[in-house]
This record gives structure tokens, C-alpha cells and sequence, in this order.
């Protein structure tokens, strides 16, 4: 693996932006500088002032290009990071969708063939179990027919499965809790998700071990003043992080200042939900054993019922800027910091420090995406 220079760029560190330069050596970063940078052999990227970022991190998307993680396809899990590459993403988990178990443990192995494997795209990281231990009078666009109640003996098998990095479910049923404390033991994020939970049965998901809300205010009991819900609960509850699908259709954009103002930029991990038919013409597209129709930037079942988004990430962080009235670097650890520590990899993803990996998004003046780096690799060059 070459070493990499890139040079006269906005760097937007944890703290502050500088004008400099960032040294990356196998991967990794190994040094940040201001001004002009030392001699050096490294294959040398001139940003040309442009703004260099911690790549997006997205944690909770199905598909794009026409597949579908459900698909338990290899070849179409490479065109999905080959796709999100394109749009500034440089790691992603492949999110499930509710289903037999057999269909949900195919998706789950053959992503684990894609982990920790370089390919020319954004890195697999894991997967973003979603059902089917949901509530079934909010299943959204998940199908109804194999929502249930968790099967230890069967959940025992996602969780060994050694992929998993969120787990997304309905806390009101104590059957489920068993999963949600066995994910908080193992270190894999619980999300409360498609839940008619009261406010008082968060809490208790929450005393259990959930530490985020899946797509907040869709699919779940939404804020009243006298029945806070589930949206009152992961607003004011410090130990939730909130996933934000910016679309501008499924949350309006006063309702993202709302959570902004809530919850502060540490605690807000935008996402795209997007299914097969992000990047694809408008039409019908399958998600599972149901049908969504896309239409005018929107996907919905026959009976209007949302179904996942076409949203991009680069698109989402535009919107979500124009939503809150905040900067790109205010926002940043919403696109990058948030979810790498919600898949526990804040370690090494998700901020430009010395040490992380070298990945990271060019952005032009007008936030579109000129080039992706993933471990020191131009993966997409606009």
C-alpha cells in the first residue's frame, strides 16, 4: 500500500479547521500540519483549497443500484460500496430487513465474506440487524408476516454470527429484552425501532441497554406533551443517540431542528434508510416480498406507507445544514463520529487524527463530492 500526501487543503479536525496537509502512510493516518508540507516520495492529492473531511459513515442502509442486502448477493454488495463511494461514504453496514431466518442469516454470511476485504468502494463494516423483533403495529414497510417475538435459540445465531454492529428493537415485549441485554454485554448498539413503546417502556429499554432510536420520529409513538412517547424519551434521555433519516420526507426540517436543539451535535447519527432504488430511475422496486413505487424523490407501498428512502448521505448532510442553520463543521460528528462510535469503531473511524484510518471525503465549496479515500485509496475521483 502506497503512502499518500494531500496537500493545500481545509482540514476539518476534530477541533478546528487549519489550511495544510495530511500525511497517511498504510492506511492509516500518521501526521496533520499546517501550511506548506515537507518534501516527500508519497503519491501527492492536491485539493486545490478544497475541504478534507473524516469520510460519512452510514449505519443504516438496505440498498442502492437495484440491490438489496436482503439479496445475499457478494457481487451486489460491491456495486452498493461502489455506489456510496460516489456519494462521499467510506464505510457502511448493510442493513437486514424483517424475514425468515434463513433468508436473514444468508444476508448476514455474506456480508461476512465482504468484512475487512479491500474492494473499490466504501468498506463493509458490519450489519444493522433491523427486526424481526419489532411491533407489528408498526412494521412500516418491514413485512408484517415474519415480525415476532425474539427467539433466544434463534437470535443466538445472528448474534454468533459475529457480523453485527446494531441491532435494531421493539422494547415493549420483555421477550425481547433478553436481546437487548445481550447486545449491550457484547458491545453491539440495541436501537429502539418500529415500537408502539410509552414513554415509561423506553425507559425501561433504555435501563436494559438501548442506546439509540432507529429513524427517529418514524415508526415509533410520537411526542405529546402529556404522553411523551418514545420521541420525548430518546430527546431527553442523554444516553440515546438519535439515527435522522434528512430526507426532508420523512422528518420535516423543523422537526430536525427540533432534535438538533435537543440533542446537540454529539448525539444525532444522520443515516440514509436508502433501499434498491437509490441511484436508480424512478419505477417499482422489491423490497422483500413487498412492493415500493418511487416516485418524485419518494418510495411508498401501495398504501402511501414510506418504504425506506432514495436519500444519499452527501444529500442528507446538505439538508440537514440547511435545516439546522449550522456549519459543515459543526455538524460533522453527526456524518462521521456519532455512528462510528455507535458500531464501536470510533477507535480507528470517523475523525482526522493521527493514528485512524485514512479515510476521508474532498468536498467542493458547494458540498458535492470530488473524491473518496478509503484506507489511503482514491476509491471515487469525480
Amino acid at each position: 500500500m502506497s503512502d499518500l500526501l494531500i496537500k493545500n487543503a481545509v482540514i476539518y479536525t476534530p477541533e478546528s479547521k487549519i489550511n495544510g496537509w495530511v500525511r497517511c502512510e498504510n492506511g492509516k493516518i500518521t501526521t496533520i500540519g499546517e501550511g506548506r508540507p515537507p518534501e516527500s516520495t508519497a503519491t501527492i492529492i492536491d485539493a486545490n483549497g478544497q475541504h478534507l473531511l473524516p469520510g460519512f459513515i452510514d449505519t443504516h442502509v438496505h440498498g442502492a443500484v437495484n440491490h438489496d442486502t436482503m439479496d445475499a448477493d457478494r457481487d451486489g454488495l460491491i456495486a452498493m460500496a461502489d455506489f456510496f463511494a460516489s456519494r462521499g461514504v467510506t464505510a457502511f453496514t448493510p442493513t437486514t430487513l424483517t424475514s425468515t431466518h434463513d433468508k436473514i442469516m444468508a444476508a448476514l454470511e455474506t456480508v461476512k465474506t465482504l468484512i475487512n476485504t479491500e474492494i473499490d468502494g466504501a468498506s463493509i463494516v458490519g450489519v444493522h440487524l433491523e427486526g424481526p423483533y419489532l411491533n407489528v403495529k408498526k412494521t412500516g414497510a418491514q413485512n408484517p408476516d415474519f415480525v415476532r417475538l425474539c427467539d433466544p435459540d434463534e437470535a443466538q445465531h445472528y448474534l454468533d454470527s459475529g457480523v453485527l454492529r446494531v441491532v435494531s428493537v421493539a422494547p415493549e415485549f420483555l421477550e425481547n429484552h433478553w436481546l437487548i441485554e445481550q447486545c449491550k454485554s457484547r458491545g453491539i448498539t440495541a436501537s429502539i425501532a418500529h415500537t408502539m413503546a410509552t414513554y415509561e417502556e423506553t425507559l425501561a429499554g433504555i435501563e436494559a441497554g438501548i442506546s439509540q432510536s432507529t429513524h427517529t420520529y418514524n415508526a415509533m409513538t410520537s411526542l405529546n406533551h402529556r404522553k411523551p412517547g418514545v420521541v420525548g424519551a430518546v430527546m431527553s434521555d442523554d444516553r440515546v443517540n438519535c439515527e435522522l433519516i434528512a430526507d426532508n420526507i420523512h422528518v420535516h426540517p423543523a422537526a430536525m431542528k427540533a432534535l438538533w436543539y435537543a440533542k446537540g451535535r454529539d448525539k444525532i447519527s444522520l443515516i440514509s434508510d436508502a433501499m434498491r432504488a437509490a441511484g436508480m430511475p424512478e419505477g417499482e422496486y422489491k423490497l422483500e416480498d413487498l412492493t415500493a413505487f418511487v416516485k418524485d424523490g419518494k418510495a411508498t407501498l401501495a398504501d402511501g406507507t414510506l418504504a425506506g428512502s432514495v436519500l444519499t448521505m452527501d444529500v442528507a448532510v446538505k439538508n440537514f445544514m440547511a435545516a439546522t442553520g449550522a456549519d459543515l463543521h459543526t455538524i460533522m460528528p453527526t456524518f462521521s463520529l456519532n455512528p462510528a462510535r455507535t458500531i464501536g469503531l470510533d477507535d480507528c473511524k470517523g475523525s482526522i487524527e493521527a493514528g485512524k484510518d485514512a479515510d476521508f471525503v474532498l468536498l467542493g465549496n458547494d458540498i458535492s463530492v470530488q473524491k473518496t479515500i478509503v484506507g489511503g485509496r482514491v476509491v471515487y475521483q469525480n
